[in-house]
């Protein structure tokens, strides 16, 4: 690449994070729902014409700052799990779920854009799905190598359920027993919903102390998979 190319690569990475940013503001001070290109621009001092050669439309827009989000909250699992390396998985379940609250916490607009409300209009690509799924396979690997190393003890499933768990596990979970499948999706949206409930105000005058009531909750969801049981 010539110092030209390299410079015109450089620059336009600023821009398309100056950009980013500036739609990550709108969206704390205006929601989703009103995000606009033109006032990306605006507030940039750029024409609208220059910044839709970066984003050719807010859907785009959003769908990069979805992939972010979700590669952001992946990241911080990830990185809680690392850190609770070697330790049992119940243990290393509960860091990564106190990881995932920590990020909603710091960052809950994009947690919004990302577990809150649709946008209107909008209708995430498949684009998405990588970077959606990577928490789930974080909680996914801690399962299966506690299954692999001491196997899993869950209880049996309804007679109605076993072919949609046999299913799911298949896509998600392959290798895990459905029991195990089914409980890892319960659990999965069961701890989105605890961070929902504490960010979204459900939460108020129910919970006071919060942090334990989480951590008692998650510990309660890896029980129901199997883990520390």
């Amino acid at each position: 690449m010539s110092t030209a190319q390299g410079a015109r690569a450089r620059a336009r990475t600023e821009i398309t994070a100056a950009i980013k940013d500036e739609a990550r503001r709108q969206l704390a001070a205006e929601g989703a729902a009103k995000l606009s290109l033109r006032a990306v621009a605006r507030a940039l001092g750029m024409v609208s014409s220059a910044l839709y050669r970066y984003f050719p439309s807010r859907d785009d827009l959003l769908t990069a700052l979805i992939i972010d989000a979700y590669d952001s909250v992946g990241e911080a699992a990830k990185a809680a799990d690392a850190d609770a390396s070697g330790a049992e998985p119940l243990s290393r379940w509960t860091a990564v779920c106190e990881a995932v609250r920590g990020w909603a916490l710091a960052h809950p607009h994009e947690y919004a854009l990302i577990y809150g409300s649709p946008v209107p209009g909008y209708t995430a690509p498949m684009t998405t799905v990588p970077a959606a799924a990577r928490v789930g396979l974080v909680l996914i690997g801690i399962v299966r190598e506690a299954h692999e190393r001491h196997g899993l003890t869950v209880p049996p499933l309804p007679a109605e359920l076993r072919g949609e768990a046999e299913r799911m596990t298949a896509d998600l979970a392959p290798g895990l027993p459905p029991e195990v499948g089914a409980a890892l999706v319960a659990a999965w949206a069961q701890l989105f919903g605890l961070v929902g409930f504490e960010l979204f105000g459900q939460f108020n005058r129910v919970v006071e102390d919060r942090e334990p009531f989480f951590r008692h909750a998650v510990v309660r969801l890896a029980h129901g998979i199997g883990l520390g049981t």
